[in-house]
């Protein structure tokens, strides 16, 4: 130590008696405490001082002073320096001499932060280059203990690139600058970025000076955004747009890298200020179109999976990077419009065959629907005309129904075929959409894919029976079931309809037949092609009227001939007149005994 000093021995020390272990005198004792004390510092409480570490453990070091005991101190106080070793110079505060064990009290922390407000101020008027201790996790940062003062590191100053654990630096004793002191709040704030931001300044120049088009680097995932990658290149950053990670289509970055994975990029493009870097991942590997199979070809099966729907199609990626058009026309060979949605979905494993390739534009289109038999081809096989089938009601029109009998066989049926005796306004009236009916072909229409179809000719024409029923001149009860401008529509018996026009529905009184009346009406035609009965009921009493005016004529003149002519001639013309009409009667009745046998 400096402060030894050379202390002669004492001439006269009886070595003999203290080897005999006999008092020495008093005067020699306190002769003796003098000389010792002479060799010792003079040292006062609470003074700081520097010490010597002369050992240490796992929990306790221990400082001389060049006092008469050395002082121990808890090795936590030495957290901010893990370094420290037998030799190093510290500094301690004396809290007390000697304490009730005659032991020297020392305090490391209550030396540094007597001395700390003066030193973290030259730090910042220095720039100069600190140690602290991370003590814990605070809001938006970390606490530091630098000189025994509690400083603040902001999250955003602790290293250059995003934190995203902040709890691995707790316990880790790092080095800082002092970057701001309030000095009313005796508040400091430190960065350990700010040691760094420097030297990658000098790093990133030299790299962003040797940068170029198509130059492949190795840099390091700094961050995964939802549209790309941010690549570390040393000190600089690219993007890697999600676009040019793969070949193939790609949802979410994370799928193809993760963080601090290290890779190859290409360099894409930059600004004139290289602030901006686009990198490619996919580039540094061939485009999968041209390692695509040099025998695939038009009408090739293959299978893929559903990448991307559209109403109008469907994405199939077959391999990587390599995709085809599923157009929804080729879906189905039904011609009904629909949405490629119906058919498949993301995900879903297909199989289809190839329509058209350019290897060229790098595109592809497939079908699916070329896996199945076109129902057309055996069309006059499957469906002859007069076959029965039922068929799925799919759309109306005002002049028909449309409906499918099978995917991709439609066809027709006309208003008019319908119903035998039904007058239809609106297929709606008759049946709905996405119900089954019954239908016969009548044609086959193979050039336009697409068949005329009936319903009521699965049943026998009525109007073969109608035709004797209602026969011109023959009386029908009816009723009035709707009222037009043109006249009325009278439902008659077996559920058949006719009409009469509004001359025709004045009733003897002079009055007009009104709706739901039920009347007796007289057939004055009957169209069966036409399927087409007008009827009267004026006429009922109008022709008895007339016959009864002929009748009364026919008498007048009748009686008046007589007159006029011989006596025996009224008896003759009477005989033959009543057996003309008694013969008449009779051939009537005849007749119809033998129509009726027949």
């Amino acid at each position: 130590m400096e402060n030894l000093k050379n202390v002669a021995p004492i001439e006269d020390f009886n070595w003999d008696a203290y080897e005999n272990g006999e008092a020495v005198t008093s005067a020699s004792h306190e002769e003796l405490e003098k000389a010792y004390d002479g060799t010792l510092n003079k040292v006062n409480d609470r003074e700081v001082v520097d010490g010597t570490v002369i050992a240490m453990n796992k929990r306790e070091v221990v400082v001389n002073i060049g006092y008469k005991s050395d002082g121990i101190i808890p090795l936590n106080e030495f957290r901010y320096n893990p370094d420290l070793k037998v030799g190093d110079t510290v500094e301690v505060y004396i809290e007390n001499q000697e304490d009730k064990k005659g032991q020297l009290v020392l305090s490391h922390r209550k030396a540094r932060a007597t001395r700390s407000w003066d030193r973290v101020n030259a730090a910042l008027e220095n720039e100069e280059i600190i140690k602290g201790f991370i003590k814990c996790r605070t809001k938006g940062g970390m606490i530091v203990d630098v000189f025994g003062i509690e400083a603040f590191l902001p999250g955003s100053q602790i290293d250059v690139k995003p934190i995203r654990d902040y709890d691995v630096f707790v316990g880790k004793t790092m080095e800082f600058k002092v970057v701001k002191i309030n000095q009313e709040f005796k508040n400091v704030v430190v960065s350990h970025k700010a040691l760094i931001e420097a030297e990658l300044e000098q790093q990133k120049k030299e790299i962003i000076g040797k940068l170029e088009k198509g130059q492949v680097l190795e840099g390091t995932v700094k961050n995964i955004t939802s549209y790309g990658v941010f690549i570390d290149l040393g000190g600089v950053d690219g993007l890697i747009h999600i676009t040019d990670l793969s070949w193939g289509r790609v949802s979410d970055p994370k799928e193809v890298v993760e963080l601090d994975q290290k890779l190859n990029v290409v360099i894409l493009d930059f600004d004139d200020e290289k602030k901006r870097i686009a990198l490619g991942l996919k580039q540094l590997t061939p485009h999968p179109w041209d390692a695509l199979d040099t025998d695939l070809k038009v009408g090739d099966k293959v299978k893929g999976k559903v990448v991307v729907m559209a109403d109008y199609g469907a994405f199939i990626e077959i391999a990587p990077g390599v995709e085809g058009l599923i157009h929804v026309s080729e879906m189905s060979w039904s011609q009904h419009l629909r949405s490629a949605q119906d058919f498949m979905k993301v995900g879903d494993e297909v199989e289809a065959v190839v329509l058209t390739l350019d290897r060229e534009e790098r595109k592809m289109s497939l079908g699916i629907k070329q896996l199945k038999q076109d129902p057309w081809e055996t069309i006059e096989e499957k469906y002859p005309v007069g076959s029965k089938h039922t068929a799925k009601v799919r759309n109306f029109t005002n002049f028909g129904v449309f409906v499918e009998i099978e995917e991709g066989v439609d066809g027709l049926i006309h208003i008019s075929d319908l119903s035998w005796t039904k007058k239809v306004k609106h297929p709606s009236e008759f049946t709905q959409i996405g119900a089954d009916i019954e239908v016969q072909v009548l044609e086959i229409d193979k050039e336009n894919r697409r068949l005329s179809l009936g319903h009521k000719q699965l049943e026998e024409n009525p109007w073969d029976v109608f035709e004797t029923v209602f026969t011109v001149g023959s009386v029908h009860e009816g009723t009035i079931i709707e009222m037009l401008d043109k006249g009325a529509v009278v439902a008659l018996p077996y559920g058949v309809e006719g009409f009469a026009t509004p001359k025709h529905l004045v009733k003897e009184d002079g009055s007009q037949a009104q709706l739901d009346e039920k009347l007796e009406f007289k057939v004055i035609e009957f169209n069966k092609d036409a399927k087409r009965i007008i009827l009267s009921h004026s006429r009922i009493f109008e022709d008895v009227a007339k016959a009864e005016e002929r009748a009364e004529k026919k008498a007048a003149s009748g009686a008046k001939k007589s007159s006029n002519k011989r006596e025996d001639a009224p008896m003759i013309q009477n005989q033959a007149a009543s057996t003309t009409l008694g013969d008449i009667d009779a051939l009537a009745a005849l007749k119809e005994q033998l129509e009726g046998k027949k």
